[in-house]
């Protein structure tokens, strides 16, 4: 599907990635939108399991395949999460939190900034989809350029991906 971010991406096993907050296919919670649209930019609780053994880290990405850009638009992106790691709590995508476990690195976003960036469709625009996609690698470290974009780092994946989970969630702001 070209909509989804990882369409090129070789085929891997599927493995659960779930939030006792947001289920696939449900709108975000009104904090996980933008702080300019009445949110708090906070990113919500990711449980994950099924991971194939020799996972020896992750990659998270938060996608939004339907923004008016052409290119969609990335909200999140962290890699070297280690891979003994099965969850990430509420707002770990806010630096000021230090929810992250020691080592993940965060990518800046669309907006150059190194956080999540919750929901923001534009007014009218219809309902967008919000796809989280964590990816079980075979390596413990990817060595990327500082600062570089979520797409070098999935360019990067693509030789070592092992496995992919995905939640897919909504948003939307009325005309």
């Amino acid at each position: 599907m070209v909509n989804d971010p990882n369409w090129r991406l070789p085929e891997v096993p599927a493995f659960s990635l779930t939030s006792p907050e947001v289920r696939d296919g449900d709108i975000l919670p009104r904090w996980a939108r933008a702080s300019g649209m009445g949110g708090e930019d906070r990113s919500p609780t990711l449980h994950w399991s099924g991971q194939p053994r020799g996972t020896k880290s992750f990659a998270l990405t938060v996608y939004d395949p339907d923004a008016p850009t052409g290119s969609g638009y990335w909200h999140w992106a962290v890699y070297n999460i280690p891979g003994d790691a099965s969850a990430l709590p509420q707002d770990a995508g806010n630096p000021a939190a230090g929810l992250l476990p020691a080592g993940a690195i965060t990518l800046p976003n669309e907006s150059r900034e190194e956080r999540f960036e919750g929901a923001a469709p534009p007014a009218g625009h219809g309902e967008h989809r919000y796809v989280f996609t964590l990816s079980a690698l075979g390596v413990e470290r990817l060595d990327l350029p500082a600062r570089c974009t979520p797409a070098v780092l999935g360019f990067t994946l693509r030789t070592v991906i092992l496995a992919r989970a995905q939640l897919t969630t909504l948003s939307e702001t009325p005309a």
